[in-house]
């Protein structure tokens, strides 16, 4: 046919008039475009932790091809008897408050002073504020006016406004009283200021723990006989902030004598977890009887677990042997009951949460704890370990212990998104979480490790293959050319053979309608 013959020669020309300097730009465009989506496909997967291209393919092109999840597999997980049970998305990725949460101006802020960064994050401060509003006022229908000034403090952003705001509260709260009863003069001497107040200003005007502590202290005798006027909720609070700055100024043994007279006194308020704050000052005070005491309370199996009390129970264990333990005797010997004992403990205690043991054992820098944290998840790791890592070097060995013996956890549970082993299968979610409640300059830790997703490899493949041809032929053009052609020739040579014998089969008026169309 006289113009299939005549599109042939035409791409013969083409290919034949083609430079050298064709080739290089041609390479060396593609190796830039494929550089730079590399570029910003490792930046995407850094901070989002999976791949721009992929999540766009499921999100947006899975679902015009028709692609749906399987619903049978979507939300089940095999527990450790290896039945399928739906799994607890809404609670395994819910935020707690930190027990141990250090004070704004007195600790947090010295650090911005110090090095210029911010420790914490606008998501945690904003779960900070909630929980404030939450607990430090009743019921909106009853506010006072000075509440409904704190309640706008707490959601300010700017820590002089909300200082600010806390001492209009104060004095609106003199103006209500003395307005109110100027005429009984006696009912004067017992205005109940704004107690919420001056638990903003302990908490970010103070810096120093002892200037906040006299603050609480203000805020704790606020109202004298009128003690209806200081909410159940914040009563609370004043009273374990006051436990814990005595634990911060050396006072161990008071705040002990704090925390178990408020455990006694509001034993329902087990969800604040001030039991926390007891095994830390405990563990201070080297009172293990009492740390084992505690322990038997709250490690029981119908109550939620931290990593507090998991690798509290770890460490117990481990210093009752930690100081004769050997790894070489122990491969010759093998373990004891109690050498067994401990392991099992760190393996427990490892597969609640896996980010621990490389903050006890220095191997990843620690920050300043959030004010909230996820459990099983890199926030909680940090949280504890700053407030516990002393503890385990002041056991001799229990952090060679730990060294020798913590990443055989992850041989007993090999895929922990699946399957787990003491405890439910290790959730998906803490990544997105962690990295909300952490400050950006911290590389949060990511269990288990994810792989560099396909997309990533396939680019920088392809950029390093360009930029190879591109360099190949800038020094051998006339080389290149002549291998670029053979390569074309042979790629399409069997689009020229399939033409030729559908021409034999075909009839000539055919293929004469076709290419007029």
């Amino acid at each position: 046919d006289a113009q299939t013959q005549s599109a042939l020669w035409f791409y013969l020309m083409f290919l034949n008039t083609l430079t050298p300097k064709f080739y290089v730009a041609l390479t060396g465009t593609s190796s830039l475009i494929s550089g730079l989506i590399l570029i910003f496909e490792w930046w995407y997967f850094r901070k989002y932790g999976t791949s721009f291209i992929e999540q766009v393919s499921v999100s947006h092109l899975r679902p015009l091809l028709g692609g749906v999840e399987s619903s049978s597999t979507a939300g089940l997980f095999s527990s450790v008897n290896g039945e399928a049970e739906p799994r607890p998305s809404v609670s395994e990725c819910k935020v707690w408050r930190n027990p141990l949460n250090l004070f704004r101006g007195a600790e947090y802020n010295r650090y911005t002073w110090v090095t210029g960064k911010e420790p914490l994050t606008y998501y945690d401060m904003n779960l900070s504020a909630q929980d404030h509003q939450t607990f430090f006022t009743g019921d909106t229908q009853q506010l006072r006016p000075e509440d409904a000034v704190m309640q706008k403090a707490w959601r300010e952003r700017n820590p002089q406004a909300r200082i600010r705001a806390a001492y209009q509260a104060i004095e609106m709260n003199h103006e209500y009283w003395i307005g109110s009863y100027l005429h009984i003069p006696f009912i004067l001497l017992f205005i109940p200021e704004c107690a919420a107040a001056y638990v903003l200003l302990a908490e970010e005007e103070a810096t120093t723990i002892t200037e906040a502590e006299r603050l609480f202290k203000k805020a704790l005798s606020i109202g004298g006989y009128n003690r209806p006027y200081l909410y159940i909720n914040l009563l609370v609070y004043i009273k374990r902030r006051l436990a814990m700055c005595a634990r911060k100024l050396g006072r161990i043994k008071e705040a002990v004598k704090m925390m178990r007279d408020l455990m006694k006194e509001f034993p329902l308020l087990g969800m604040l977890n001030i039991h926390e704050n007891l095994l830390e000052a405990l563990l201070e005070l080297q009172a293990y009887a009492d740390v084992q005491a505690v322990l038997a309370k709250y490690d029981d199996i119908s109550l939620p677990k931290s990593a507090t009390i998991c690798y509290t129970s770890a460490l117990l264990k481990a210093r009752a042997v930690s100081d004769k333990f050997s790894p070489e005797a122990a491969s010759r010997r093998g373990l004891s009951t109690a050498e067994m004992n401990a392991v099992e403990a760190i393996h427990r205690a490892v597969e609640f949460n896996p980010h621990v043991p490389k903050y006890l054992l220095e191997m990843k820098s620690l920050i300043l704890p959030p004010e909230h944290i996820l459990k099983r998840g890199d926030s909680e790791a940090v949280a504890y370990a700053f407030f516990h890592l002393q503890h385990w070097k002041r056991a001799e060995g229990a952090l060679n212990l730990l060294h020798c013996t913590w990443e055989g956890t992850f041989r007993i549970i090999p895929y922990p998104l699946e399957k787990g082993h003491l405890f439910y299968p290790y959730p998906g979610c803490t990544e997105t979480a962690d990295r909300e409640l952490l400050p950006s300059f911290h590389e949060v830790s990511v269990y288990p490790k994810k792989e560099l997703p396909f997309f990533i490899l396939f680019t920088a493949g392809l950029c390093s293959f360009t930029a190879m041809l591109a360099m190949l032929t800038h020094q051998f053009p006339e080389l290149m050319g002549v291998f670029a052609k053979a390569f074309f020739s042979t790629l399409f040579a069997p689009l020229g053979f399939f033409a030729d014998k559908m021409e034999s089969f075909m009839p000539s008026s055919f293929w004469h309608q076709l290419t007029r169309i």
